[in-house]
Protein backbone atom coordinates (compact mmCIF):
# COMPACT_ATOMS: atom_id res chain seq x y z
CA UNK A 1 0.00 0.00 0.00
CA UNK A 2 1.04 3.63 -0.44
CA UNK A 3 2.06 5.13 2.89
CA UNK A 4 1.16 8.53 4.31
CA UNK A 5 4.23 10.06 2.72
CA UNK A 6 4.11 7.89 -0.38
CA UNK A 7 3.14 10.57 -2.88
CA UNK A 8 5.69 13.06 -1.55
CA UNK A 9 8.43 10.48 -1.37
CA UNK A 10 7.62 9.24 -4.85
CA UNK A 11 8.18 12.68 -6.36
CA UNK A 12 11.09 13.88 -4.26
CA UNK A 13 12.88 10.54 -4.35
CA UNK A 14 12.65 9.97 -8.11
CA UNK A 15 16.30 10.67 -8.76
CA UNK A 16 17.40 8.58 -5.81
CA UNK A 17 15.27 5.69 -7.03
CA UNK A 18 17.45 5.42 -10.11
CA UNK A 19 20.41 4.46 -7.98
CA UNK A 20 21.02 1.47 -5.77
CA UNK A 21 22.03 1.87 -2.15
CA UNK A 22 25.59 1.10 -3.09
CA UNK A 23 25.73 3.89 -5.66
CA UNK A 24 25.36 6.72 -3.14
CA UNK A 25 27.06 7.29 0.21
CA UNK A 26 24.63 7.23 3.12
CA UNK A 27 25.32 10.83 4.11
CA UNK A 28 24.93 12.40 0.66
CA UNK A 29 21.56 11.18 -0.56
CA UNK A 30 19.13 13.90 -1.74
CA UNK A 31 17.52 15.60 1.23
CA UNK A 32 13.79 16.16 1.06
CA UNK A 33 12.14 19.24 2.44
CA UNK A 34 9.88 18.16 5.25
CA UNK A 35 6.36 19.43 5.79
CA UNK A 36 7.64 22.03 8.25
CA UNK A 37 10.28 23.51 5.92
CA UNK A 38 12.79 23.85 8.79
CA UNK A 39 14.53 21.50 11.19
CA UNK A 40 12.49 20.57 14.23
CA UNK A 41 13.79 21.59 17.64
CA UNK A 42 11.50 20.09 20.24
CA UNK A 43 11.09 19.09 23.85
CA UNK A 44 8.88 16.59 25.62
CA UNK A 45 6.58 17.75 28.43
CA UNK A 46 5.78 14.64 30.47
CA UNK A 47 2.69 14.64 32.66
CA UNK A 48 2.76 11.04 33.89
CA UNK A 49 3.50 11.04 37.64
CA UNK A 50 3.79 14.84 37.31
CA UNK A 51 7.25 14.39 35.87
CA UNK A 52 7.43 17.82 34.20
CA UNK A 53 3.97 19.36 34.49
CA UNK A 54 1.92 20.12 36.50
CA UNK A 55 4.64 20.30 39.15
CA UNK A 56 2.25 18.56 41.53
CA UNK A 57 -1.39 17.46 41.46
CA UNK A 58 -4.06 19.67 42.93
CA UNK A 59 -2.84 23.09 41.82
CA UNK A 60 -5.53 25.57 40.90
CA UNK A 61 -6.46 25.98 37.25
CA UNK A 62 -4.67 29.34 37.22
CA UNK A 63 -1.51 27.82 38.71
CA UNK A 64 -1.52 24.93 36.24
CA UNK A 65 -2.00 27.29 33.33
CA UNK A 66 0.79 29.59 34.54
CA UNK A 67 3.21 26.65 34.81
CA UNK A 68 2.30 25.46 31.32
CA UNK A 69 2.85 28.94 29.90
CA UNK A 70 6.28 29.08 31.56
CA UNK A 71 7.26 25.83 29.83
CA UNK A 72 6.14 27.22 26.47
CA UNK A 73 7.99 30.48 27.06
CA UNK A 74 11.12 28.53 28.01
CA UNK A 75 10.89 26.57 24.77
CA UNK A 76 10.90 29.83 22.83
CA UNK A 77 13.83 31.23 24.82
CA UNK A 78 15.81 28.07 24.14
CA UNK A 79 15.27 28.43 20.40
CA UNK A 80 12.87 25.50 20.13
CA UNK A 81 9.91 25.35 17.77
CA UNK A 82 7.88 22.36 18.96
CA UNK A 83 6.63 20.77 22.17
CA UNK A 84 5.42 17.20 22.64
CA UNK A 85 2.82 17.49 25.41
CA UNK A 86 1.72 14.24 27.04
CA UNK A 87 -2.09 14.42 26.94
CA UNK A 88 -3.05 10.77 27.56
CA UNK A 89 -0.57 9.51 30.17
CA UNK A 90 -2.45 6.54 31.73
CA UNK A 91 -5.65 5.95 29.78
CA UNK A 92 -6.95 9.29 31.02
CA UNK A 93 -7.13 12.66 29.32
CA UNK A 94 -6.02 16.28 29.51
CA UNK A 95 -9.13 17.38 27.67
CA UNK A 96 -12.85 16.74 28.26
CA UNK A 97 -12.90 13.35 26.58
CA UNK A 98 -16.13 11.40 26.10
CA UNK A 99 -14.08 8.20 26.18
CA UNK A 100 -11.84 8.47 29.24
CA UNK A 101 -11.73 10.29 32.59
CA UNK A 102 -9.84 13.46 33.38
CA UNK A 103 -6.17 12.75 34.10
CA UNK A 104 -5.14 12.14 37.68
CA UNK A 105 -2.00 14.26 37.28
CA UNK A 106 -4.15 17.41 37.18
CA UNK A 107 -6.16 17.26 40.40
CA UNK A 108 -4.83 14.17 42.15
CA UNK A 109 -8.17 12.42 41.62
CA UNK A 110 -8.76 10.68 38.32
CA UNK A 111 -12.00 11.83 36.73
CA UNK A 112 -12.18 15.17 38.56
CA UNK A 113 -12.76 18.16 36.29
CA UNK A 114 -9.78 20.56 36.66
CA UNK A 115 -11.90 23.55 35.72
CA UNK A 116 -10.17 24.31 32.43
CA UNK A 117 -9.12 22.68 29.15
CA UNK A 118 -5.36 22.02 29.26
CA UNK A 119 -5.04 20.67 25.72
CA UNK A 120 -7.13 23.44 24.18
CA UNK A 121 -5.10 26.05 26.05
CA UNK A 122 -1.81 24.40 25.11
CA UNK A 123 -2.68 24.40 21.41
CA UNK A 124 -3.74 28.05 21.46
CA UNK A 125 -0.79 29.30 23.52
CA UNK A 126 1.81 27.23 21.66
CA UNK A 127 0.63 28.49 18.29
CA UNK A 128 0.59 32.08 19.58
CA UNK A 129 4.32 31.64 20.29
CA UNK A 130 5.16 30.04 16.96
CA UNK A 131 5.47 26.58 18.50
CA UNK A 132 4.04 23.38 17.10
CA UNK A 133 1.97 21.35 19.53
CA UNK A 134 2.38 17.58 19.15
CA UNK A 135 -0.18 15.73 21.27
CA UNK A 136 1.65 12.85 22.96
CA UNK A 137 -0.44 9.75 23.67
CA UNK A 138 0.41 6.42 25.29
CA UNK A 139 -1.83 3.81 23.60
CA UNK A 140 -1.90 0.88 26.03
CA UNK A 141 -0.75 1.89 29.53
CA UNK A 142 -3.73 2.01 31.92
CA UNK A 143 -2.16 2.58 35.34
CA UNK A 144 1.13 2.53 37.21
CA UNK A 145 -0.36 0.01 39.61
CA UNK A 146 -2.34 -3.24 39.31
CA UNK A 147 -5.47 -2.41 41.30
CA UNK A 148 -8.46 -1.71 39.02
CA UNK A 149 -10.50 -0.51 41.99
CA UNK A 150 -8.29 2.57 42.15
CA UNK A 151 -9.58 3.65 38.73
CA UNK A 152 -12.75 5.71 38.42
CA UNK A 153 -15.93 3.65 38.61
CA UNK A 154 -16.77 4.30 34.95
CA UNK A 155 -13.25 3.83 33.65
CA UNK A 156 -13.32 1.67 30.49
CA UNK A 157 -10.81 -0.69 32.10
CA UNK A 158 -13.31 -1.37 34.91
CA UNK A 159 -16.29 -1.61 32.57
CA UNK A 160 -14.35 -4.10 30.43
CA UNK A 161 -12.09 -6.02 32.82
CA UNK A 162 -11.29 -8.55 30.10
CA UNK A 163 -9.42 -5.82 28.23
CA UNK A 164 -6.79 -5.45 30.96
CA UNK A 165 -3.59 -7.36 31.75
CA UNK A 166 -1.54 -6.77 34.94
CA UNK A 167 2.18 -7.00 34.30
CA UNK A 168 5.30 -5.70 36.00
CA UNK A 169 3.35 -3.82 38.64
CA UNK A 170 1.22 -1.96 36.08
CA UNK A 171 -2.04 -2.37 34.18
CA UNK A 172 -2.12 -2.49 30.38
CA UNK A 173 -4.79 -2.79 27.75
CA UNK A 174 -4.30 -6.02 25.82
CA UNK A 175 -3.02 -5.16 22.31
CA UNK A 176 -4.24 -8.52 21.04
CA UNK A 177 -7.92 -7.60 21.25
CA UNK A 178 -9.40 -5.89 18.16
CA UNK A 179 -11.96 -4.10 20.35
CA UNK A 180 -9.14 -2.61 22.42
CA UNK A 181 -7.32 -1.48 19.31
CA UNK A 182 -10.43 0.31 18.05
CA UNK A 183 -11.15 1.87 21.44
CA UNK A 184 -7.69 3.36 21.96
CA UNK A 185 -7.79 4.78 18.44
CA UNK A 186 -11.21 6.30 19.05
CA UNK A 187 -10.00 7.85 22.31
CA UNK A 188 -6.94 9.43 20.73
CA UNK A 189 -8.65 10.56 17.55
CA UNK A 190 -11.20 12.48 19.60
CA UNK A 191 -8.42 14.99 20.29
CA UNK A 192 -7.51 15.13 16.59
CA UNK A 193 -11.11 15.98 15.69
CA UNK A 194 -11.52 18.65 18.36
CA UNK A 195 -8.19 20.48 18.37
CA UNK A 196 -5.83 21.96 15.79
CA UNK A 197 -2.90 19.87 16.98
CA UNK A 198 0.08 19.63 14.64
CA UNK A 199 0.81 15.95 15.21
CA UNK A 200 -0.15 12.77 16.98
CA UNK A 201 2.92 11.59 18.87
CA UNK A 202 3.60 8.23 20.54
CA UNK A 203 6.48 7.18 22.74
CA UNK A 204 8.21 3.81 23.07
CA UNK A 205 5.57 1.80 24.97
CA UNK A 206 3.73 -0.87 22.97
CA UNK A 207 3.85 -4.30 24.54
CA UNK A 208 5.52 -3.58 27.87
CA UNK A 209 9.25 -3.79 28.45
CA UNK A 210 10.18 -7.30 29.63
CA UNK A 211 10.19 -7.99 33.36
CA UNK A 212 12.27 -10.95 34.48
CA UNK A 213 10.22 -13.89 35.69
CA UNK A 214 6.88 -12.51 34.52
CA UNK A 215 4.66 -13.42 31.58
CA UNK A 216 2.25 -11.14 29.77
CA UNK A 217 -0.92 -13.19 30.04
CA UNK A 218 -2.59 -13.03 26.63
CA UNK A 219 -3.25 -16.76 26.10
CA UNK A 220 -6.99 -16.37 25.51
CA UNK A 221 -6.53 -13.56 23.00
CA UNK A 222 -3.84 -15.50 21.16
CA UNK A 223 -6.03 -18.61 20.99
CA UNK A 224 -8.93 -16.56 19.65
CA UNK A 225 -7.09 -14.26 17.23
CA UNK A 226 -3.66 -15.80 16.60
CA UNK A 227 -4.67 -18.51 14.14
CA UNK A 228 -2.50 -18.49 11.06
CA UNK A 229 0.57 -16.87 12.63
CA UNK A 230 3.86 -18.72 12.85
CA UNK A 231 4.36 -17.74 16.49
CA UNK A 232 2.95 -15.64 19.28
CA UNK A 233 5.69 -13.11 18.62
CA UNK A 234 4.63 -12.74 14.98
CA UNK A 235 1.02 -12.29 16.08
CA UNK A 236 1.98 -9.65 18.65
CA UNK A 237 3.99 -7.73 16.06
CA UNK A 238 1.02 -7.84 13.71
CA UNK A 239 -1.18 -6.40 16.46
CA UNK A 240 1.12 -3.40 16.81
CA UNK A 241 1.54 -3.06 13.04
CA UNK A 242 -2.24 -2.90 12.71
CA UNK A 243 -2.47 -0.24 15.41
CA UNK A 244 0.12 1.92 13.64
CA UNK A 245 -1.27 1.45 10.14
CA UNK A 246 -4.89 1.94 11.11
CA UNK A 247 -4.14 5.00 13.23
CA UNK A 248 -2.16 6.50 10.37
CA UNK A 249 -5.06 6.02 7.96
CA UNK A 250 -7.61 7.37 10.42
CA UNK A 251 -5.59 10.49 11.23
CA UNK A 252 -5.40 11.29 7.53
CA UNK A 253 -9.17 10.92 7.21
CA UNK A 254 -9.93 12.90 10.36
CA UNK A 255 -7.96 16.13 9.94
CA UNK A 256 -5.87 17.18 6.98
CA UNK A 257 -2.29 18.15 7.75
CA UNK A 258 -1.96 16.42 11.12
CA UNK A 259 1.28 14.46 11.16
CA UNK A 260 1.93 11.13 12.87
CA UNK A 261 5.19 10.52 14.68
CA UNK A 262 6.58 7.80 16.94
CA UNK A 263 9.53 7.91 19.33
CA UNK A 264 10.77 4.33 19.78
CA UNK A 265 13.56 2.89 21.87
CA UNK A 266 16.71 3.40 19.83
CA UNK A 267 17.60 -0.23 18.98
CA UNK A 268 15.39 -2.02 16.45
CA UNK A 269 17.54 -5.17 16.37
CA UNK A 270 21.21 -5.85 16.96
CA UNK A 271 23.18 -6.99 13.93
CA UNK A 272 24.06 -10.19 15.79
CA UNK A 273 20.33 -10.98 15.77
CA UNK A 274 19.57 -9.69 12.28
CA UNK A 275 22.08 -8.55 9.63
CA UNK A 276 19.76 -5.61 8.89
CA UNK A 277 20.13 -4.39 12.47
CA UNK A 278 22.57 -1.94 14.00
CA UNK A 279 26.11 -2.78 15.09
CA UNK A 280 25.06 -2.58 18.73
CA UNK A 281 24.60 -4.85 21.72
CA UNK A 282 21.39 -3.43 23.10
CA UNK A 283 19.81 -5.31 25.97
CA UNK A 284 16.38 -4.50 24.53
CA UNK A 285 15.42 -4.87 20.86
CA UNK A 286 12.07 -3.34 19.97
CA UNK A 287 11.30 -5.96 17.31
CA UNK A 288 11.82 -8.88 19.69
CA UNK A 289 10.97 -7.47 23.12
CA UNK A 290 8.29 -4.83 22.54
CA UNK A 291 6.97 -6.44 19.34
CA UNK A 292 7.37 -3.06 17.65
CA UNK A 293 8.77 -3.35 14.11
CA UNK A 294 9.83 0.28 13.98
CA UNK A 295 11.95 -0.14 10.84
CA UNK A 296 8.97 -1.44 8.87
CA UNK A 297 6.77 1.49 9.92
CA UNK A 298 9.30 3.87 8.42
CA UNK A 299 9.94 1.87 5.27
CA UNK A 300 6.22 1.48 4.55
CA UNK A 301 5.53 5.16 5.17
CA UNK A 302 2.94 4.57 7.88
CA UNK A 303 4.37 7.48 9.90
CA UNK A 304 5.50 10.98 9.00
CA UNK A 305 8.43 11.17 11.38
CA UNK A 306 10.43 8.97 13.72
CA UNK A 307 12.26 10.09 16.88
CA UNK A 308 14.47 7.20 18.00
CA UNK A 309 15.56 7.65 21.59
CA UNK A 310 19.33 7.64 21.19
CA UNK A 311 19.95 8.06 24.89
CA UNK A 312 23.60 6.95 24.87
CA UNK A 313 26.81 8.92 24.63
CA UNK A 314 29.21 9.01 21.72
CA UNK A 315 31.50 6.01 22.18
CA UNK A 316 29.18 3.95 24.40
CA UNK A 317 30.51 0.39 24.35
CA UNK A 318 27.19 -1.35 23.60
CA UNK A 319 25.07 1.34 21.94
CA UNK A 320 27.26 4.04 20.48
CA UNK A 321 25.33 7.21 19.62
CA UNK A 322 27.16 7.62 16.32
CA UNK A 323 26.56 4.01 15.26
CA UNK A 324 22.83 4.30 15.88
CA UNK A 325 22.69 7.71 14.20
CA UNK A 326 24.16 6.22 11.02
CA UNK A 327 21.80 3.25 11.14
CA UNK A 328 18.66 5.38 11.48
CA UNK A 329 19.95 7.71 8.79
CA UNK A 330 20.01 4.73 6.46
CA UNK A 331 16.54 3.56 7.54
CA UNK A 332 14.87 6.82 6.49
CA UNK A 333 16.75 7.04 3.18
CA UNK A 334 14.32 7.81 0.33
CA UNK A 335 11.25 7.09 2.47
CA UNK A 336 9.97 10.64 2.93
CA UNK A 337 9.87 10.02 6.68
CA UNK A 338 11.62 12.70 8.72
CA UNK A 339 14.25 11.64 11.25
CA UNK A 340 14.43 13.60 14.49
CA UNK A 341 16.80 12.37 17.19
CA UNK A 342 15.62 11.91 20.77
CA UNK A 343 18.28 13.37 23.09
CA UNK A 344 18.87 12.45 26.75
CA UNK A 345 19.22 15.92 28.22
CA UNK A 346 18.16 14.45 31.57
CA UNK A 347 21.46 12.57 31.77
CA UNK A 348 23.62 15.69 31.50
CA UNK A 349 25.50 16.33 34.73
CA UNK A 350 24.10 13.24 36.46
CA UNK A 351 26.95 11.72 38.51
CA UNK A 352 25.37 8.28 38.11
CA UNK A 353 25.88 8.43 34.34
CA UNK A 354 29.10 7.59 32.45
CA UNK A 355 31.80 10.26 32.45
CA UNK A 356 30.91 11.84 29.06
CA UNK A 357 27.59 13.04 30.47
CA UNK A 358 29.42 15.12 33.06
CA UNK A 359 30.85 17.20 30.21
CA UNK A 360 28.34 19.96 29.32
CA UNK A 361 29.52 19.74 25.70
CA UNK A 362 28.47 16.09 25.17
CA UNK A 363 24.98 16.94 23.95
CA UNK A 364 26.25 19.68 21.66
CA UNK A 365 28.62 17.16 20.10
CA UNK A 366 25.59 15.01 19.28
CA UNK A 367 24.08 17.81 17.21
CA UNK A 368 27.41 18.50 15.52
CA UNK A 369 27.70 14.85 14.52
CA UNK A 370 24.09 14.74 13.35
CA UNK A 371 24.73 17.58 10.89
CA UNK A 372 26.87 15.15 8.90
CA UNK A 373 23.83 12.98 8.22
CA UNK A 374 21.42 14.29 5.61
CA UNK A 375 18.44 12.35 6.94
CA UNK A 376 18.47 14.05 10.34
CA UNK A 377 15.94 16.87 10.36
CA UNK A 378 15.98 17.85 14.01
CA UNK A 379 16.23 16.86 17.67
CA UNK A 380 13.84 16.46 20.61
CA UNK A 381 15.07 16.86 24.18
CA UNK A 382 13.90 14.91 27.23
CA UNK A 383 12.52 16.74 28.96
CA UNK A 384 10.95 20.11 29.81
CA UNK A 385 12.17 20.23 33.41
CA UNK A 386 15.77 19.97 32.26
CA UNK A 387 15.29 22.33 29.31
CA UNK A 388 14.29 24.99 31.82
CA UNK A 389 16.46 24.15 34.82
CA UNK A 390 19.52 22.94 32.90
CA UNK A 391 21.67 22.32 36.00
CA UNK A 392 24.68 21.17 33.99
CA UNK A 393 24.51 23.90 31.37
CA UNK A 394 24.22 21.35 28.56
CA UNK A 395 21.10 22.92 27.03
CA UNK A 396 22.60 26.40 27.09
CA UNK A 397 25.63 24.98 25.28
CA UNK A 398 23.34 23.47 22.61
CA UNK A 399 21.53 26.78 22.18
CA UNK A 400 24.72 28.80 21.84
CA UNK A 401 26.41 26.30 19.52
CA UNK A 402 23.44 25.42 17.31
CA UNK A 403 20.38 27.61 17.89
CA UNK A 404 22.00 30.91 18.84
CA UNK A 405 21.11 32.89 15.73
CA UNK A 406 17.48 31.95 16.13
CA UNK A 407 17.27 32.05 19.90
CA UNK A 408 19.50 35.03 20.51
CA UNK A 409 21.34 35.19 23.82
CA UNK A 410 18.61 36.62 26.00
CA UNK A 411 17.49 34.79 29.11
CA UNK A 412 19.80 31.84 28.63
CA UNK A 413 20.76 31.39 32.27
CA UNK A 414 19.52 28.17 33.89
CA UNK A 415 16.05 28.44 35.31
CA UNK A 416 15.03 31.36 33.14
Amino acid sequence: MIGRRGLVAGAAGLAAALLTAGDMPADTYPQETNARGTDLRGMWIATVTNRDWPSKPGLTAAQQRAELIRHLDTAVKRGLNAVMLQVRPTADALWPSPYEPWAQCLTGAQGKDPGWDPLGTAVREAHARGLELHAWFNPYRVANHTDPSRLTAKHPARLHPGWVVPYGGKLYYNPGLPEVRKFVQDAMLDAVRRYAIDAVHWDDYFYPYPVAGQTFQDDAAYKRHGTGFSSRAAWRRDNIDRLVRETSERIARTRKGVRFGISPFGVWRNATTDPAGSATRGGVQTYDDLYADTRTWVRKGWIDYVVPQLYWEIGHAACDYGTLLRWWNEVVRSTGVDLYVGEALYKAGDPAQPAPWRDPAELSRHLTLAKKHAGVRGHVFFAAKEVGGDPAGAMIRVVKDHYGKRAGTRDLAPGK
